[in-house]
C-alpha cells in the first residue's frame, strides 16, 4: 500500500536548549485526513517540514511506505509527497500554467518537452482549483490567494499519493476555503491519497478530517479521531480561549470566546440535549 506514514519517538530542537518537538509517535493509514493543530510555537510547520525530508530529527525516525525520509534521493520523494508551503516565495517570471507544469518534469519525455498527458492533467488541476481563468497570467500579477490556489494546482498535478499542505486556506475567502478543502476530501476519498494539512482552523478540522494530531505550546500532544481529541476541554487547555462547542447533526463546532466577546448566556443554543439546527435547511 502506498501512502502510509509512520513517526517514532521523533524529537527536534532548533538549539540544544530550545526543544519543538519531544518524543511524538504516531502512524498514518493511507487514505487519511490528517489535521495537524496547535498554537503558534507548537511545531506544526517544524513537523510539515521533517515530514517531507526539509529538516532532520534530533532523535527518532519518520517512514514513508516503511522507507525512512532521509533514505529518499529528492526525486524519489517528490513521486510519494506533494507539498505546498505557506508563505512560499512566487516565481514571478512564469506565468500560472508554467508553474503548475513545473510539477509534471519528472514525467516529461526523452527529449525534456511534456507530454500530451501531463498538459491534460495540469488543466484538470488548474480546473479543479478554478485558476484556469487566469492560466496565462503572470505570477506575480496574482493575489496572495489566487497564487495559493495555484501552488495547490500544482500539488495536484504533481500526482502522489501523499498532500501536504501548511495552512492551505490562508488568504482565501470563505468560498475557496471550503472549496479547498472539498477539494481535498474528494482526492481522499475519491484517489485514496493521503492529505496532511497544518491548520489553525479547527471547524474545518473537524468537518473535514478523520484524525488531529493536537500539539501543545508545552511539548505535549494528543492524536487520535477527530471526535475523541477535538473536545472545548482539549481546545481550552492547549489554546488557553475558553470556546463554545456545540452540534449541527454529527458536527461538531467551536466558537471561541474572548473576554469582550458574549458570554454562554448571550449566545443562542438548543435546548439542553438538542443539537443546534442546520442552517443549510433554512432559507432567509
Amino acid at each position: 500500500m502506498s501512502g502510509i506514514v509512520e513517526v517514532e519517538n521523533l524529537s527536534f530542537s532548533y538549539t540544544p536548549e530550545s526543544t519543538v518537538l519531544e518524543d511524538i509517535s504516531f502512524a498514518v493509514r493511507p487514505g487519511t485526513f490528517l489535521a495537524i493543530a496547535g498554537p503558534n510555537g507548537a511545531g506544526k510547520t517544524t513537523l510539515l517540514n521533517l515530514l517531507c525530508g526539509g529538516a532532520s530529527a534530533r532523535t527518532g525516525r519518520i517512514m514513508i511506505d516503511a522507507v525512512p525520509v532521509a533514505s529518499y534521493s529528492t526525486k524519489a520523494l517528490a513521486e510519494k509527497v506533494a507539498v505546498v508551503r505557506q508563505g512560499f516565495v512566487p516565481m514571478f517570471g512564469f506565468s500560472v500554467i508554467e508553474t503548475v507544469m513545473m510539477a509534471r518534469t519528472r514525467h516529461f519525455g526523452a527529449m525534456g518537452f511534456e507530454r500530451i498527458a501531463d498538459t491534460e492533467i495540469v488543466n484538470e488541476a488548474l480546473e479543479l482549483t478554478d485558476t484556469a481563468q487566469f492560466a496565462s497570467r503572470p505570477l506575480g500579477n496574482l493575489s496572495t490567494g489566487e497564487r495559493q490556489r495555484v501552488f495547490i494546482a500544482r500539488a495536484f498535478a504533481q500526482e502522489t499519493p501523499i498532500l501536504l499542505l501548511d495552512e492551505p486556506t490562508n488568504f482565501l475567502d470563505l468560498k475557496h476555503q471550503v472549496g479547498i478543502y472539498d477539494l481535498l476530501k474528494a482526492a481522499q476519498r475519491d484517489k485514496d491519497k493521503t492529505v496532511i494539512v497544518v491548520t489553525h482552523d479547527i471547524n474545518l478540522a473537524a468537518q473535514y478530517c478523520d484524525q488531529v494530531l493536537l500539539l501543545g505550546a508545552d511539548g505535549s500532544y494528543r492524536f487520535g479521531p477527530v471526535a475523541k481529541v477535538l473536545s472545548a476541554e482539549q481546545i481550552e487547555k492547549v489554546f488557553s480561549v475558553t470556546v463554545f462547542a456545540g452540534l449541527i447533526g454529527k458536527e461538531r463546532f467551536f466558537i471561541p470566546l474572548g473576554k469582550l466577546a458574549k458570554d454562554r448566556k448571550q449566545i443562542n443554543t438548543p435546548s439542553e440535549g438538542a443539537p443546534a439546527q442546520d442552517p443549510r435547511r433554512h432559507s432567509p
